[in-house]
């Protein structure tokens, strides 16, 4: 094979499969006899020089040389290989198409065994192709030993041929554990698998792996886990034959470390965030704590709990201590459905009895997160006296347990739960701190519910007692009436009516809207509602009346204005005195069922003050129907006034029934289903018989 194969290819395989400059530089290759005339010539040569095996191979090696270089130099070389030694230089050559190009040589003799030095052989190479492979390698050297990142040789079978100080150190092997050996074998401790896939990747298509993750444990810190970034780049042979990967290794771990805290840190801000948009909007118990069950999974836990303190649930206050145990009902649970320990816990709305020494009694009364980072059988082993729960967490995987208590305005109101069963790991400080935030969030809801109802419960009693108990109209007069409270405690205000009986038979019917909204208004209503009744009794001129009533609210501590509405009739004749204190009109119905809205002087509201009420006297046929109302019925948001009265006096058009079911059917009709504003209403019939029963 040797003979059929020309010298100068098989030099250049073996060049190209060593490696190294050989590998890199293209070397031309020729030959002299002892006199300097050329008798063999390469194809390197060709390429380098540009001339062909005819032009040059017969001519002296000196014609070579550059006209107006030292040719003495080039010389001189060729003469001292002659003599039998080896020797290097560096001289200027002339390129075959007239420009100088500056070669490195070695020559070397080759001997004769009769006659010396029979030829010489002479290699070339550009000198500056080769300065700078040089100083490439001797960067290259340099990077490998000095460099503080790991960096590995790996040939194609991804055995390690060199590894550097750096990675010695991050593995804590030396470089003689590394030669020869795969990763696999190296480091079984590491994601081996997963980088030798990467690095055949590589082998394969050519391109680059980079930033891929290596995590695990080496010799180097063998009880804590480590974090490494690792690219891999192919290293090829001038004919673009893989030989080879170049693995470069950094030590990311507390980037990674820091990079994950502030993502965490991140999403607890954001859960922080939703929790003050979520939590408590509705101002309800139930919702409120659901809301901070729903909001913990599957950020904080895998499952959560919520309970609140049973007498708190039922409406009553928080109670007078912990001393005897505690009575929790369960109002937020999450997930809902599919999840095994959520199907262990108790179901929403279930009461829970601890007696005073249970984990969860001493964990509200210390007012403190309870911990318990790793459950096990023996952590579990002291609440088993009082319930089987937490023993049965241990099989469906729960491995850590945190109550965080729910406390608002010093008063301790419940507790939150929170379970783990994924591997994310224990609760830690970090967890604990973000539970307190979103439970403190909550507890300040749940007391603001609480006080809502309790606010909003007596707002309404007092007003409820305020309003007439028992109307008892006189002979000639039916009378039905409504009142609606607010949804809103903000919103519970003064509405108030009432029928009163008067000299000679005749009636007083009034209604009045104290403006303002909550006890306040509620108690100023009952002030002008018992003096109205006074009044009344004295059988005072409503333009006098007004004005008594202006110094009722005179006399109060804080300004306060109402509207009312003030009507005199004599079922006999009729005849109706009515005035009116900035009120909504009032609404006549006549037998033959003709509606209208009452245009009477409107007045100001009583409390504005330097008014002249004055009242308007008209005649009510038999049978005709007076409506007065507040404005809660008629006035809505986003609603046009005119557009609203126009649907009363609409609906007031429709056959009449019984005045009960026209006052339903006004409410039902008029008034959403959660009212903006209190309502009252008021309904009479003139000039009936009271024995008369009402149309069907």
């Amino acid at each position: 094979m040797t003979e059929q194969t020309p010298i100068e290819d098989l030099i250049s395989g073996a060049a190209q499969d060593a490696g190294g400059w050989l590998g890199s530089l293209p070397v031309a290759q020729l030959a002299t006899g002892a006199d300097g005339t050329i008798v063999r010539w390469n194809r390197a040569a060709q390429e380098l020089l540009g001339y062909a095996p005819p032009q040059i191979v017969g001519r002296h090696i000196a014609d070579l040389l550059h006209p107006g270089a030292d040719r003495s130099l080039g010389r001189a070389l060729w003469e001292t290989a002659v003599t039998g030694r080896g020797v290097m230089g560096t001289v200027t050559a002339w390129h075959q198409d007239g420009h100088p190009l500056e070669l490195e040589i070695w020559a070397c003799p080759v001997p004769s065994r009769r006659h010396g030095t029979s030829a010489v052989l002479v290699f070339a190479a550009d000198a500056h192709a080769a300065r700078r492979i040089r100083g490439s390698s001797a960067v290259w050297d340099g990077l490998f030993a000095r460099s503080p990142v790991g960096i590995a040789i790996l040939d194609t079978q991804l055995r390690f041929l060199q590894v550097n100080p750096a990675l010695e150190a991050m593995n804590g092997l030396p470089e003689s554990a590394h030669i020869g050996r795969r990763l696999v074998q190296v480091l079984p401790e590491v994601n081996a698998e997963d980088m030798e896939d990467a690095m055949r990747q590589v082998l394969a298509t050519g391109e680059p792996v980079l930033d891929r993750r290596r995590s695990g444990r080496t010799p180097a810190e063998p009880a804590r886990d480590r974090v490494w970034a690792c690219s891999y780049v192919r290293v090829e042979d001038p004919g673009g034959r893989p030989i080879g990967v170049i693995a470069s290794l950094l030590d990311i771990t507390e980037q990674q470390r820091d990079h994950i805290e502030a993502e965490a840190g991140r999403r607890r801000l954001a859960l922080l965030s939703e929790a003050s948009v979520r939590i408590g909007a509705s101002l309800e118990l139930e919702r409120t704590a659901q809301e901070l069950a729903e909001l913990a999974v599957p950020q904080l836990a895998d499952a959560a709990t919520v309970d609140v303190l049973d007498t708190l649930a039922r409406g009553d206050e928080p109670g007078p201590g912990l001393a005897g145990g505690v009575g929790l009902r369960r109002l937020g649970k999450a997930p809902l459905t599919g999840s095994a320990v959520i199907g262990i816990l108790a179901p929403l709305g279930r009461t829970l009895l601890f007696p005073a020494a249970a984990p969860y009694t001493q964990a509200l009364a210390a007012r403190r997160p309870f911990v318990i980072a790793h459950l096990d059988e023996q952590t579990v082993a002291s609440a088993a006296r009082h319930t089987s729960k937490p023993a049965q967490l241990l099989p469906v995987g729960v491995h850590s347990f945190m109550m965080t208590p729910l406390v608002a305005r010093d008063l301790v109101l419940g507790v939150a739960t929170f379970y783990r069963t994924s591997p994310a790991g224990p609760f830690g400080p970090d967890d604990v701190t973000l539970a307190g935030e979103l439970a403190a969030r909550a507890a300040i809801s749940i007391d603001n519910a609480r006080l809502y109802h309790r606010e909003h419960e007596t707002a309404v009693i007092l007003q409820r007692s305020m309003l007439p108990q028992h109307i008892t109209p006189p002979p000639g007069i039916e009378v039905a009436h409504r009142y609606l409270p607010a949804s809103d405690v903000n919103e519970i205000g003064g509405d108030w009516y009432d029928v009163l009986h008067l000299p000679g038979g005749k009636a007083a019917l009034l209604i009045g809207d104290v403006m303002g909204h909550g006890i306040a208004a509620a108690a100023v209503m009952g002030r002008l509602s018992a003096s109205v009744r006074a009044l009344a009794r004295l059988d005072l001129a409503p333009e006098a009346l007004m004005h008594q009533l202006e110094a009722t609210l005179d006399d109060l501590a804080e300004p306060m204005i109402a509207t009312f509405l003030y009507a005199v009739i004599d079922p006999e004749t009729g005849r109706c005195r009515i005035t009116r204190a900035g009120h909504p009109p009032p609404a006549t119905v006549t037998p033959d069922g003709t509606v209208r809205l009452l245009d009477l002087p409107p007045g100001t509201p009583l409390g504005v003050g330097g008014t002249i009420y004055s009242s308007t006297e008209l005649t009510l046929p038999p049978g005709s129907l007076l409506v007065m109302y507040t404005d809660g019925l008629v006035e809505a948001r986003g609603s046009d006034i005119d557009e609203r009265l126009a649907e009363l006096t609409r609906l007031l058009t429709e056959p009449p029934r019984s005045l009960d079911h026209l006052c339903d059917s006004l409410i039902a009709q008029l008034v959403p289903a959660s009212a903006d504003d209190d309502i009252a209403l008021i309904v009479a019939r003139v000039g009936t018989d009271p024995h008369t029963p009402p149309p069907p």
